[in-house]
């Protein structure tokens, strides 16, 4: 088994057509973006016991919100604890760990619900789980970028678009199988997540043995890399993970990567109870699932588009946009509620999710851009320790706000309007750290000939 998940197993033959690698990677992220359908299971578990109702002892909500953020944040510490090893093992060997990691999580999972002890849910879902997500999200950047160095933006965005669509998938599936395994003593969840677990399982198995690298020095037929110019933030350099984590460019980039995070992935987390709660008696169960599946085809969507998008404009502009528009959508949100307009509660969460998914999908090409191809893994795995804080302060903001809110007498259809002025006070921050983001020194690049030439002694940190 050693040798059949080795790197050296992978590396692609003559011809080979690297259209074949999209499919992998989807395969990959369509499986492990389930986290954002998350929600749909937070109403049921609050009346496990109960199952009509909640009842003393049922979990509650703020409770439950931490499986969400325990998952984030060792998806991003994972990452970056994994992400060196990732690019030296190959994608086949890390791919497989991250299917048997993200399947058991979920089978852990449901034994915690079974038992109803919280705290094997967190340890299944959150913590073993959470490496699922962590390295089967870096898993295809790297041999994504190898195979189109052309289309950096484009093929970064195929990938990780699997990630916000994977809910699309698994919301309305979610929702189907509690429905046909519920019954007077279950809500169904514990039968829904072993089904989840063992078909997630089978196919990022078959994701990860279909991986391939391409041959060292190979090139897309007639291309050549463009020169380098003074002032473009496209290197022909490249600078080793030690390295990057001591420029100025990786802690703004960190910050940029960490604050659109935070802006999104609270409202995913909680998707489906905050549309129910601002729009009181409007919206069902099964409505709020279809909510969450809709911010699934624009998170989806804004993975490819934004990130193709990169490719003409590039990614600093990109990044102006998001936060630009972002700002302003987050301060009409309390408008909405208030004026009592679903479509236009839901029209300002979709492009403010298709830009949360475009940043998602744009940074791995913005940090080859920034530092170069050749670590690229190692480098984005450490960034996304950005995605681990924003997995906690997001969640913490919407949930604990809205608590502390209710507490003391605000409506539940308005408790969420405070954290919506938070989020664009934080794109706003994110604005002017992308704006300072220049081209590396010299100093920092692992040698001073472009990429492929000589001089390449320094061991990567």
């Amino acid at each position: 088994m050693a040798g059949l998940l080795s790197r050296e197993r992978t590396v692609a033959g003559p011809g080979f057509n690297r259209w074949l690698i999209p499919p992998c990677a989807l395969a990959t992220h369509l499986c492990i973006g389930q986290a954002y359908a998350l929600s749909v299971f937070n109403l049921p578990l609050t009346r496990q016991l109960g199952v009509a109702k909640s009842i003393a002892g049922d979990w509650r909500l703020t409770d439950l919100g931490w499986i969400f953020t325990i998952a984030i944040f060792v998806l991003g510490a994972s990452a970056a604890l994994f992400g060196k090893w990732v690019q030296a093992v190959g994608p086949r060997k890390s791919g497989f760990t991250a299917a048997l990691c993200w399947g058991v999580g979920f089978l852990i999972g449901a034994l915690g619900i079974r038992s109803h002890q919280l705290w094997l849910v967190y340890l299944g879902y959150g913590v073993i789980g959470g490496c699922g997500l962590g390295i089967g999200y870096i898993t295809p950047v790297s041999t994504l970028i190898s195979w189109f160095p052309d289309r950096r933006g484009m093929s970064t965005g195929m990938a990780i678009m699997g990630f916000g669509g994977g809910a699309l998938i698994a919301s309305p599936l979610s929702d189907f199988l509690m429905r046909h395994f519920a019954s007077p003593t279950s809500t169904g969840v514990v039968q829904t997540w072993v089904v989840l677990g063992i078909v997630y399982l089978v196919f990022m198995m078959g994701g990860a043995f279909g991986y391939r690298v391409p041959p060292e020095s190979w090139r897309p037929a007639g291309w050549v890399p463009p020169p380098e110019k003074a002032k473009v933030l496209i290197t022909q350099h490249n600078v080793t993970p030690g390295d990057a984590i001591r420029t100025p460019q990786f802690w703004l980039l960190w910050v940029v990567l960490c604050f659109n995070v935070t802006a999104g992935i609270g409202v995913l987390g909680q998707a489906s109870a905050m549309i129910q709660e601002v729009f009181k008696d409007r919206i069902t169960p099964s409505a709020a699932a279809g909510f969450v599946g809709l911010l699934s085809i624009f998170n989806m969507a804004g993975r490819f588009g934004w990130a193709s998008f990169s490719d003409k404009i590039g990614r600093k502009p990109t990044y102006m946009v998001f936060f630009a528009l972002g700002t302003a959508l987050y301060a009409l949100v309390p408008l909405t509620g208030k004026v009592g307009s679903v479509a236009l509660f839901v029209a300002c969460f979709c492009i403010i999710l298709s830009m949360y998914g475009g940043g998602f999908a744009t940074i791995p090409a913005y940090l080859a851009d920034v530092f170069g191809t050749k670590y690229v893994s190692a480098v984005h795995g450490r960034l996304l320790t950005a995605w681990s804080a924003a997995g906690v302060l997001g969640p913490v903001l919407v949930n604990y706000i809205r608590q502390f809110q209710i507490d003391h007498g605000i409506p539940k259809n308005q408790a969420y309007n405070i954290t919506m002025y938070i989020m664009a006070v934080l794109l706003v921050i994110a604005f002017f750290a992308n704006l300072a983001v220049k081209p590396v020194a010299d100093r920092y690049h692992e040698h001073a000939a472009p990429v492929g030439g000589p001089g390449d002694r320094r061991v990567p940190a």
